[in-house]
């Protein structure tokens, strides 16, 4: 990058982790504001970003975040569903101020309100779902930070950081890189050492599976099932056969089957001499 110390670079494991997480594709449309940020267009018509011009804004972003003394001076807002998670994340580990969910109207500009804040800096995921916190933020000359996908608004952002703020793995990517960058920045993490939080403690997870999951593991752990029998399956099946041979009483039926008709036979017979 241009302009600021070699250790600000991005190593190849991030550009690998931003390859994986398809945070380089965009849409099939493009806002003209977005256009300095595309690297190409693929023949299917979807936008592929500049992952280096990625990486810079990150670290533009967070170099102002890091600027701020008091960490709840800055507020992380998503009010999609995939964003949610990877805010309160980002919440707990940098000390910022999250909402999560629903904004209410009025939490800059309305003082009667119990939820009044007044932020130094505000982080959004998605331009076009968080368009009432960002007009308020306008209103108060509050700077704004956004990850933005090639067809997102630019209108009152002050930082677009390019990238896919659709995917699930991208967004928690995205928020999880921009936290590491402002624990280094601060020196609160040593940048020749690695982040013990994992990527995905802020990537979404369903609640319907999670529950499925949790059901599966208390179930086995009651005891029910096949899995909690000694030999599993096996256990049916492995004693059952022995017994049925034994017991099989097929050449006892077919002796007395030949008796009889013997017997039949010869009272047949003799009634007719």
């Amino acid at each position: 990058m241009s302009q600021v110390p070699d250790c600000l670079n991005a190593t190849q494991d991030d550009i690998a982790k931003l390859l994986a997480c398809d945070s380089h594709t965009g849409s099939t449309n493009c806002d003209k504001e977005m256009t300095r940020y595309v690297f190409k267009r693929r023949g299917d018509g979807v936008y592929i970003f500049n992952l280096l011009k990625t990486w810079e804004k990150i670290v533009l972003a967070a170099r102002c975040i890091a600027a701020v003394e008091n960490p709840l001076d800055v507020c992380a807002i998503s009010a999609g569903t995939y964003g949610q998670r990877a805010v309160l994340k980002y919440a707990k580990y940098t000390g910022a101020n999250a909402i999560a969910g629903r904004f209410t109207p009025g939490t800059f500009t309305n003082q009667i309100q119990k939820k009044f804040v007044e932020p130094r800096v505000l982080i959004v995921t998605d331009p076009a779902l968080d368009h009432q916190p960002i007009r308020e933020a306008s209103y108060v000359n509050i700077p704004t930070i956004a990850f933005c996908h090639s067809d997102s608004p630019l209108h009152h952002v002050d930082i677009a950081i390019p990238c896919n703020n659709k995917g699930q793995l991208s967004i928690g990517l995205l928020w999880w890189l921009l936290a590491r960058e402002v624990l280094r920045i601060r020196g609160t993490l040593a940048r020749n050492t690695e982040w013990d939080v994992m990527v995905d403690m802020f990537i979404y997870r369903n609640p319907e599976d999670q529950e499925k999951e949790e059901a599966e593991a208390s179930f086995s752990a009651q005891g029910f099932g096949p899995e909690a029998i000694e030999g599993g399956d096996d256990s049916w099946t492995g004693s059952a056969a022995p017994e049925w041979d034994a017991a099989n009483a097929g050449g006892d039926w077919g002796d007395s089957a030949s008796g009889a008709a013997e017997n039949w036979a010869a009272s047949t017979t003799d009634e007719w001499d």
